[in-house]
């Protein structure tokens, strides 16, 4: 297991007021966690928080920049849902703490969205057949008495 470097514990204390919040190495970062939902990712010391079409446009407007991940040979890097929280709140509990909530609430509602979209897109239980009925009942099967073999003694 990667080894914590004195930034991620740092993150990990000014997020204590949140709440119990673990970090797993991922991908050469680190994956932030509350109540076992990814919620924050920390690269290159920078944390980012996850964002969501609710969320999104309030780190936007208060100068947070995306996580870009750059998948490299050539292709394009893709913005990912993940923000930087302003720069006042970076080494401030009581100032983070707000947007690390929003963070937890968009990981909520992700969940919840994946959830909703598991459930529909899961293929309903077929019944099964029903046995067809005949009209007429067949009649029980008698069985006959076994026929003796005659003895081949001479």
């Amino acid at each position: 297991m990667a080894r914590m470097d004195s930034f991620v514990e740092y993150t990990l204390e000014l997020l204590e007021p949140l709440g119990p919040v673990q970090a797993r190495a991922m991908f050469g970062g680190w994956g932030v966690y509350h109540a076992g939902r990814m919620m924050g990712l920390i690269v290159e010391d920078r944390l980012y928080l996850k964002t969501d079409d609710t969320t999104r446009p309030v780190f936007e407007a208060a100068g947070g920049e995306p996580f870009i991940y750059d998948p490299g040979h050539g292709r394009k890097p893709v913005a990912m849902s993940y923000w930087t929280p302003p720069a006042d709140a970076s080494d401030d509990a009581h100032a983070l703490l707000p947007w690390a909530r929003r963070a937890v609430e968009a990981a909520l509602r992700a969940a919840q969205k994946k959830s909703a979209v598991k459930k529909k897109s899961a293929p309903a239980k077929k019944a099964a057949p029903a046995k067809a009925k005949t009209a007429t009942p067949k009649p029980p099967r008698t069985k006959k008495p076994a026929v003796k073999k005659p003895s081949r003694r001479a």
